[in-house]
């Protein structure tokens, strides 16, 4: 048996992961030994480092339960569970390269020691169109 210390050394999983982990029924709880301390068996520390994986490569924890129901010879269902999570990826960086364009025209306009800072005059206009169309709203419509 597997103290809970030794069981987050070899998974690389931190103790208050473990027991978050436990709590939320992503892992069994382990049985207790004669001392009343957890012991983990070697498959729960295999599962606690697949687990680990899973948030790794940005799974989330529905995400990684659902892997961890999946049978062994499922792997069809594992594809598709993994196809939909890259798409989500794929998703997050283009809207970060989006980001990125934005902030690099922004930086470009930047006019060092100028009066009035290009870069936030421009984050100014920006908004406030949002800022008008929001407090319409607020007071019921324009």
């Amino acid at each position: 048996m597997i103290a809970i210390g030794e069981a987050a050394r070899q998974s690389g999983v931190a103790i208050e992961t473990i027991r978050y982990y436990e709590r939320a029924g992503i892992v069994p709880k382990p049985g207790r030994g004669a001392n009343g301390r957890r012991a983990y068996t070697p498959e729960d520390v295999a599962r606690l480092r697949f687990v680990r994986r899973c948030r790794d490569l940005g799974f989330s924890m529905a995400e990684a339960r659902a892997l961890l129901r999946l049978e062994e010879g499922d792997c069809e269902s594992v594809c598709v569970l993994t196809e939909m999570h890259l798409d989500k990826v794929r998703r997050k960086i283009a809207a970060l390269q989006a980001l990125e364009a934005e902030l690099i025209t922004l930086t470009e306009r930047c006019t060092l020691g100028a009066t009035r800072c290009p870069m936030l005059d421009e984050l100014t206009d920006a908004a406030a169109p949002r800022l008008r169309s929001a407090g319409t709203a607020e007071r019921g419509g324009a």
